[in-house]
């Protein structure tokens, strides 16, 4: 079983660089970023700094592939027979704990810090997950998300 990440429209070089990190210690098999979020090289294959600095080598050792349109991908990806599960606030998601990704490969969505995720993307999800808010905050750092979901979904 593989689990992929796909990062849409992330603003933060040190939100990526931190989910490198996790996304290493974790196993996720690839990453994927689309739409405006930061690739660890810059376009003309320069080192970005920022993503370096916080993912300390991670963004090295994970795969990563960048596409401009989110929509490309998830039709490839639909194609492979992948589960995509968008983790965002929505009328249609589950608590995070009853995730059970049964032995299939899946890939999680995660989205701007701000938006989140838009309903259009969330449309093309197999499912919709989210984690419970107690505090008077809506929501979590993206990359305290990712964390969060990964070690309790790939049960690590």
């Amino acid at each position: 079983m593989k689990s992929y990440l796909i990062l849409h429209n992330i603003r933060s070089t040190h939100n990526v660089g931190s989910i490198f990190r996790t996304a290493d210690a974790s196993g996720i098999s690839k990453i994927f970023l689309t739409g405006y979020t930061p690739t660890p090289n810059d376009r003309f294959g320069r080192e970005v700094g920022a993503i370096s600095k916080t993912a300390l080598g991670a963004e090295k050792n994970i795969p990563w592939e960048y596409f401009s349109r989110i929509t490309s991908l998830i039709k490839k990806i639909k194609k492979e027979g992948v589960e995509i599960i968008g983790v965002e606030q929505s009328k249609e998601s589950i608590d995070y704990k009853k995730i059970n990704i049964n032995k299939k490969d899946t890939v999680f969505i995660f989205g701007n810090e701000v938006r989140g995720i838009s309903k259009k993307i969330l449309e093309q999800c197999n499912l919709i997950a989210e984690i419970p808010m107690k505090g008077k905050k809506e929501s979590l750092n993206v990359s305290v998300s990712v964390g969060i979901i990964l070690y309790r979904v790939l049960n690590i």
